[in-house]
């Protein structure tokens, strides 16, 4: 439940922290005195959006905390999910809004985003406001309402999971369809990419040890005449580095005995002349290895000059030319095989279309009985909310198939005798549709465990008798969960267990709005100034006194 709510800088309200009671929670004052900047408020730290206009001016920003307590199982098990720590059964939400624009939000002290507000808030409050009624004046909107009452989910998911795969296989057929009706000329096409590329037997980067091969082969005679020269200048008959490297070592060798100094460098010119006589047969063997073969050259040379006029035509590199082939392969062969590939989709589509239509007459049949249900309940509660003469059709017809099922699902409602039910929009007042609004509230209700209901203004257009059954209602409501209320009724202010005042005065030429929780004595002055206007009289306010010990709850 919503145990206290902390409110600064928001718009009038400078600064006010609201005690709330587990049971029902009236809010009232004076047109404009700010009520539905407390809803903006609530709001906010339920992560809905709201605009820098709503801090109050001069201030760098607005701060509404809200306390939680005796958290529910949904809420402990997203907190969970979420990774918030919380103790003691409860959680503060907070909500910063900047001047500039800016917002931030911190659960437990723990900066978190608005999207985690909104969807802890989601299983914490439930809002009525007076756009909720439009929701009864839409049609489309009535099957999601019926399927809420019903509780039970299965058979709609079962249902969307057959639909999502009938969508899903007709899809596929649709596209295969489409790729037919092209593919005369498409496999033209791929035919003569695979025809011309496929034979070829291309490997992948082979275009860069071609270039290799063939730029060694086109100069093999000047390699090979390179490789000879080089030998012959180290190791031949004549002037060479062997036989010149052979006088030194002949004259160093002469005076070894006397100088022996020079045995070191006589060491390194036999290492020298090691090394020289394996360079020399290496040279051998590249030279004796690199025949020049014309057909070989001749092959590599086709190959090369077909590879580069490849991708030339392609205006590709040959990895992405290989990988062209293997998909138009690919394709070609899906092509040549849609015949089959269309009678298996068109089987499979068929196969999802029995069982998605199988689903949807479960779904129908099920929301057939819970319409009866929905009736019963609903018209009893109408008939305590004063309309007794009531009658509540639901208007169930089958039709095509559709993400939500193959049925339509209207209320139609007579508020009168004789009268036949005919659409909400066409026939419901603000009060009626206030009424049954709190009608479907009440019977859905027991439905979730969303712990706290708020209620703005759900007594417009409606007074009187209506009014206090409005009243009763709700406090009947409170036995289970929180519920809070603003009203300008007196017959729904009576039945509080706790009264708030939004009061709005003016200090330093600006007007400022508190909220002041009121004992006996301020509920009774507040019910009669509703009812009679400022300064009552004694009379009006020793009738409010009485009606408010009338209906204190026991």
């Amino acid at each position: 439940m919503l145990k206290e709510i902390y409110i600064e800088n928001l718009a009038v309200i400078k600064n006010a922290v609201i005690p709330l009671e587990e049971n029902f929670n009236v809010f009232t004052g004076e047109t404009g005195a700010g009520k539905s900047i407390l809803i903006n408020g609530i709001n906010a730290v339920l992560g809905q959006r709201v605009t820098k206009d709503i801090v109050r001016t001069g201030s760098d920003k607005a701060v509404i905390t809200a306390l939680f307590t005796g958290l529910s199982e949904s809420v402990e098990k997203k907190l969970d999910e979420l990774g918030i720590r919380y103790s003691d059964d409860e959680i503060t939400i907070t909500r910063e809004i900047s001047a500039d624009g800016g917002s931030v939000a911190r659960i437990n002290n723990r900066t978190s985003t608005v999207s985690v507000l909104r969807e802890l808030g989601e299983l914490l409050i439930n809002i009525h406001g007076q756009h909720d009624n439009q929701i009864l004046l839409s049609p489309d909107k009535h099957t999601s309402i019926l399927d809420s009452f019903g509780g039970d989910s299965s058979f709609l998911l079962e249902y969307k999971e057959s639909f999502k795969n009938l969508q899903s296989a007709a899809r596929k057929l649709s596209e295969l369809k489409a790729s037919c009706a092209k593919a005369a000329q498409r496999r033209i096409y791929l035919e003569t990419i695979v025809e011309e590329i496929k034979p070829l037997e291309l490997e992948k980067d082979e275009d860069i040890e071609l270039e290799e091969e063939y730029n060694m082969l086109r100069n093999s005679t000047d390699i090979i005449k390179a490789l000879v020269s080089s030998e012959f200048c180290i190791d031949s008959d004549g002037d060479c580095v062997v036989d010149m490297l052979n006088t030194v070592e002949s004259h160093l060798e002469s005076i070894s005995d006397v100088y022996p100094t020079v045995n070191n460098i006589l060491e390194r010119l036999s290492s020298i002349k090691i090394e020289l006589s394996d360079i020399c047969s290496e040279l051998s063997h590249c030279a004796g290895t690199l025949e020049i073969d014309d057909e070989t050259f001749d092959f590599v040379s086709r190959r090369y000059e077909l590879i580069n006029s490849l991708k030339k035509k392609y205006s590709m590199e040959l990895n992405d030319i290989i990988t062209l082939c293997e998909e138009s392969d690919q394709e070609l062969y899906t092509l040549e095989n849609s015949t089959q590939m269309l009678a298996e989709l068109e089987n499979e589509k068929e196969r999802f279309l029995l069982e998605t239509t199988e689903k949807a007459k479960k779904l129908y049949s099920y929301r057939e009985e819970t319409a009866n249900r929905f009736i019963q309940r609903v018209t009893e509660e109408l008939t305590f909310l004063d309309m007794p003469n009531v009658v509540l059709e639901v208007k169930h017809e089958k039709g095509k198939l559709s993400s939500n099922g193959m049925d339509s699902v209207e209320f139609l409602i007579s508020a009168n005798k004789g009268e036949t039910p005919k659409s909400i929009s066409k026939i419901a007042s603000g009060g009626e549709l206030s009424r049954i609004m709190l009608a479907l509230k009440t019977v859905i209700a027991d439905k979730d465990d969303i712990p706290t209901l708020i209620f703005d203004e759900i007594d417009t257009g409606v007074s009187g008798r209506a009014a206090q059954k409005i009243g009763i209602k709700l406090q009947e409501i409170s036995e289970h969960r929180q519920v809070l209320c603003v009203t300008h009724l007196p017959q729904m202010a009576v039945m509080a267990d706790n009264h708030l005042l939004i009061k709005k005065e003016t200090v330093d030429g600006r007007t400022v709005t508190d909220v002041i929780r009121l004992d006996d004595e301020g509920r009774a002055g507040e019910v009669a100034r509703i009812m009679s206007g400022e300064n009552p009289s004694e009379l009006m306010m020793q009738n409010a006194r009485e009606q408010l010990m009338l209906n204190k709850r026991k």
